[in-house]
């Protein structure tokens, strides 16, 4: 069961961009393609470090750890979708125009939110490798907490482009509440253990 589960857990986290790819092959993303695509890409990222940041919660809940050895694949998928994303956001919208992409950057303030958000997460991926586990030691705990702030700082952006409709972007922020308040609760619970 165990050595079929890493397979299908990285076929599944496949299966969003295959659909999206295949309604692009097919014209079948609406009026506005590029923003679909934008905004499809950018929930998949929040949604995959949602279900990254859950794994530990779940583990703690069920006893069991199978799920949580799929997390650094999983923080790579979300890296992934955000990639594409950003590409998408360049490519379609911005037309890879390098001079209006720092403009966007500069002047926008949910792009540079956007952004910075990737940025984090860039730099979990590259030091996601176990070589990279061990040569930053502890200080790779402490980078890759980030992690929640990259979390936070995607439902910023979110938020700042659905504008209106934000409904899912409110369930994805509450949901990074829940799972950093548990974090901070679990931190302070060992804390009390080791000093009581």
């Amino acid at each position: 069961m165990r050595k079929f589960l890493k397979p299908a857990v990285f076929l599944l986290a496949l299966v969003p961009f295959a659909l999206l790819l295949i309604r692009a092959l097919q014209n079948n993303l609406g009026p506005d393609p590029a923003q679909e695509l934008s905004i499809e890409t950018g929930e998949w990222t929040l949604r995959f470090l949602l279900i990254t940041l859950a794994l530990t919660p779940l583990r703690d809940f069920t006893g069991r750890s199978e799920f949580v050895r799929q997390r650094r694949m999983l923080g790579l998928f979300a890296l992934f979708y955000a990639t594409v994303h950003l590409l998408g956001w360049m490519t379609f919208i911005l037309g890879f125009r390098w001079f209006a992409i720092v403009e966007e950057l500069i002047e926008r303030p949910y792009i540079t939110v956007g952004f910075t958000s990737y940025l984090i997460l860039f730099a979990l991926g590259i030091t996601s490798p176990k070589a990279m586990v061990r040569k930053l030691g502890k200080n790779w705990k402490r980078l890759h907490r980030l992690v929640y702030l990259a979390s936070v700082l995607g439902v910023v952006h979110l938020l700042w482009i659905l504008r209106t409709d934000i409904g899912e972007a409110v369930l994805y922020g509450s949901i990074v509440f829940v799972l950093l308040g548990y974090r901070i609760a679990r931190k302070l619970n060992t804390k009390k253990s080791v000093f009581g």
